[in-house]
């Protein structure tokens, strides 16, 4: 090296001539461990799990394991990094090899053609069983609906509803949601309730027979807990129009005003641990426009002191819409969170106005609310699912 250019590097006291290698990027795989290094962090420093909680992080370390948990892909990542035995593979669902594979999977019969002269009948020599329809022992297969151009519009508007939001899906959790007029999907086919029959007693459990509308032309007359039994893996039931529902019920007319708006936010903040936080809206009301009521949300503590999006909002009519919201804060108390928010002259306060609930979960609940049948039900945080109280 010159002379000179060995000078400039011995006389350079601050180290400027030091030039460090740039990071390589992170990739996602170093992502993925850093996460679930900091839910082994969290175990360590509080010798538990992460659970459901008023505390945004540990809510979102909550998630964060529960969504690595149902990933197997994840867990064979993560499996030298599992210090706490957190993780185990998940069973997936075998795909089908063959037609018989399909066909014994066909639970709702929606494949099956029973033929009297079949050959692999095995009746010959064989005590016959009762079948009559009606009869419990009566087997239901699927057949030519041979009034659909009835059923056709219901399902087509059924499907305008679920695309522009009027309608969601949620999951099935209970055989009550089988009813006369009610829209449910299985396996990704959409079905209609149109009659269900006279229940009787069975084995200590109440049956009917459901006059069941297929979206592919076809009808059964299935039993209802036959077709609830492989709805609660692969189901969902299509909620109401929740616009026409609240009108009818509360008898609204044309010349009726609305008492007020019952509106669900979400927040556009900027915060790693409000963006972090799954499911998380503001439930409040307003006796102006909604678009009033937030215009200045960002100079507001209620509204975390950022802008907001409205989901989703509902003219109530002839309530009390300050007491609505204050009954849905009640019913979502165990999912309330508590956000520690500074205002622009530095005061702290608590707002306590946001919940970490599914949207589908409160629209739900905003219709249950309006038919009083929520006093039959209370909400579930940790399955995050409206349960029905049992007796």
């Amino acid at each position: 090296m010159e002379d000179w250019l060995q000078k400039i590097v011995d006389d350079d006291d601050l180290g400027l001539l030091d030039v460090k290698p740039k990071n390589a990027r992170i990739t996602a795989d170093e992502r993925l461990v850093k996460s679930f290094e900091e839910i082994n962090k969290f175990i360590e420093e509080n010798k538990r799990e992460p659970e459901l909680s008023n505390d945004i992080l540990e809510n979102s370390l909550y998630y964060r394991l529960e969504g690595i948990r149902e990933d197997n892909n994840k867990i064979n990542q993560l499996k030298g990094f599992d210090t706490f035995g957190l993780l185990k593979e998940t069973e997936e669902t075998p795909q089908p090899q063959s037609i018989d594979d399909i066909l014994n999977d066909d639970d709702l019969g929606l494949l099956s053609t029973p033929k009297e002269d079949d050959i692999f009948n095995l009746g010959h020599g064989l005590k016959k069983v009762d079948r009559s329809v009606g009869g419990y022992d009566y087997v239901a297969r699927a057949k030519k609906c041979e009034d659909f151009d009835k059923f056709e519009p219901l399902f087509k508007a059924c499907q305008a509803d679920l695309k522009n939001g009027k309608r969601r899906l949620m999951k099935f959790t209970t055989e009550t949601s089988i009813k006369e007029g009610a829209f449910l999907v299985y396996r990704g086919m959409l079905l209609y309730i149109d009659k269900v029959g006279n229940f009787s007693q069975r084995n200590q459990r109440k049956q009917a027979r459901l006059r069941c509308i297929y979206e592919n032309g076809t009808e059964s007359d299935i039993l209802r807990n036959s077709l609830a039994k492989p709805m609660y893996s692969d189901g969902k039931i299509v909620t109401e129009n929740y616009e026409e529902a609240l009108k009818e019920f509360s008898g609204v007319t044309e010349e009726d005003k609305p008492s007020g708006y019952i509106y669900v936010l979400r927040s556009l903040s900027k915060d790693p641990q409000v963006k972090a936080v799954k499911d998380l809206y503001k439930i409040g009301y307003s006796e102006t426009t909604v678009e009033d009521r937030i215009r200045n949300a960002a100079n507001e503590t209620t509204y975390l002191m950022t802008k907001v999006k409205v989901v989703t909002s509902y003219k109530m009519y002839n309530v009390n819409t300050q007491k609505f919201e204050d009954l849905l804060h009640r019913f979502f108390d165990s999912a309330r969170l508590s956000i520690d928010v500074m205002d622009n002259n530095g005061t702290r306060h608590m707002v306590r106005e946001w919940f970490q609930v599914p949207l589908g979960v409160i629209e739900q609940a905003i219709y249950l609310f309006q038919t009083v049948e929520i006093f039959n039900y209370y909400y579930s945080r940790e399955k995050q699912e409206i349960l029905k109280i049992k007796c």
